[in-house]
């Protein structure tokens, strides 16, 4: 698959893609390729960290280039994705150290399996490796706690209910206090939580 395919293979769901693409630079939280920081650009994993992941990725089992940055994405939570111009340029270079190979595939698109020396190199160096999908998965968990789509969504149920009951003029003084003291109570055990 050559680079500029990506985006066509996004197929029906780029434009979900780039929602949430808007919607976590808006909240500074989309972990991009590249990012300023005193000056300098700053990416997620330098090459050799990029280069590590994918190498584990494909130890796993063989894949394509475009199935790694999915993979990538997913452990990530959807927070963050290397973009093909990073991924493509690595796996020509794992491949041209004799790390990965092509695996024989029926498909078009080229699948990397690991060689012996790459599953070699991966094996020295495996507390590297689990320490670079942790912090994949701390993006994952970070996301978990700032989103808090939920709550929004409860509340605007709670006001669209409360609006709803109360937009009618025969309601008594009886159920404004019972769905006060509902209200009180839901109050008490969201803040013994």
């Amino acid at each position: 698959m050559r680079v500029h395919d990506h985006h066509h293979a996004w197929g029906h769901h780029g434009h979900h893609h780039h929602a949430i693409a808007r919607h976590w630079m808006r909240r500074g939280g989309w972990a991009r390729e590249g990012g300023e920081q005193g000056g300098r650009r700053r990416r997620v994993f330098d090459s050799g960290e990029l280069r590590l992941i994918l190498l584990k990725l494909i130890a796993d089992q063989p894949r394509h280039g475009y199935d790694l940055i999915r993979a990538i994405e997913e452990l990530s939570g959807g927070v963050y994705a290397p973009s093909p111009g990073i991924v493509y340029p690595t796996l020509t270079m794992l491949n041209d150290m004799g790390q990965i190979e092509e695996a024989t595939s029926a498909g078009a698109r080229k699948a990397f399996a690991i060689t012996a020396d790459g599953a070699e190199y991966l094996a020295a160096r495996k507390a590297e490796v689990d320490a670079l999908l942790a912090r994949l998965a701390e993006f994952a968990t970070a996301r978990q706690r700032t989103d808090r789509g939920p709550i929004r969504r409860a509340m605007q149920n709670l006001r669209a209910v409360l609006i709803n009951r109360f937009e009618r003029d025969d309601v008594s003084s009886e159920t404004m206090h019972q769905v006060a003291a509902i209200l009180d109570e839901a109050a008490q055990r969201i803040e013994k939580l």
